[in-house]
C-alpha cells in the first residue's frame, strides 16, 4: 500500500489521470454490461437476469483487462523512476489503449453475447466503461502535450 502511494505522490496530474480511467476501466467490468430476458413457456414469467463483462468472456473482454492493467502496470513503473522506451512515447501508448478499448466496446454493441433465442440487451455499465475507454484515450491526449523528450537510447 506504501508503495502505491509513493507512486500517486510521484505522478504528474495527467498521469493521475490516466491512472484513475484505467481503474474505471477495469472496475465497470463488473458492472452490469448484458440484459437478458428469457420466458418461461409453461407460466408465461419473464425471467431477466444482468450479465457482466466476466460473465460471457470472449477475445474482446479479456483485451479490454489487458489493456487497462498494462496501462495501470506502465503508470506504477513510471512513477517509481524505472526507465524504458514506449514508442511514441507513454502519451501516445496510453491514447492508443484508450481508442482501442472504446472501439473493441463499440464492436460488443453489435457481437452480443448468445442469448438463446431471446434478445440481449446493453445496461448501464456498459456505457460506462465505453465513457471510461474514452477517458483513458483523453487522459493518453493530455499527456503527449506535457510529455518531456526520452533520453537516447
Amino acid at each position: 500500500m506504501r508503495r502505491l502511494a509513493h507512486a500517486w505522490r510521484a505522478m504528474e496530474p495527467e498521469r493521475r489521470l490516466a491512472a484513475i480511467a484505467a481503474l474505471a476501466l477495469l472496475v465497470t467490468m463488473f458492472f452490469p454490461w448484458y440484459g437478458l430476458q428469457s420466458l418461461n413457456r409453461k407460466t408465461g414469467a419473464i425471467y431477466s437476469r444482468n450479465i457482466s463483462a466476466f460473465g460471457d468472456v470472449s477475445f474482446v473482454e479479456a483485451a479490454i483487462f489487458l489493456v487497462a492493467a498494462g496501462v495501470m502496470a506502465m503508470l506504477l513503473a513510471r512513477a517509481e523512476g524505472r526507465e524504458f522506451h514506449l514508442p511514441g512515447g507513454d502519451g501516445t501508448i496510453v491514447m492508443v489503449a484508450g481508442g482501442w478499448a472504446a472501439l473493441l466496446i463499440f464492436y460488443r454493441v453489435f457481437s452480443r453475447p448468445a442469448g438463446g433465442g431471446y434478445p440481449v440487451g446493453i445496461e448501464w455499465g456498459f456505457f460506462l466503461a465505453f465513457v471510461a475507454a474514452g477517458s483513458l484515450a483523453f487522459a493518453g491526449w493530455r499527456m503527449q502535450g506535457s510529455e518531456r523528450p526520452e533520453p537516447p537510447l
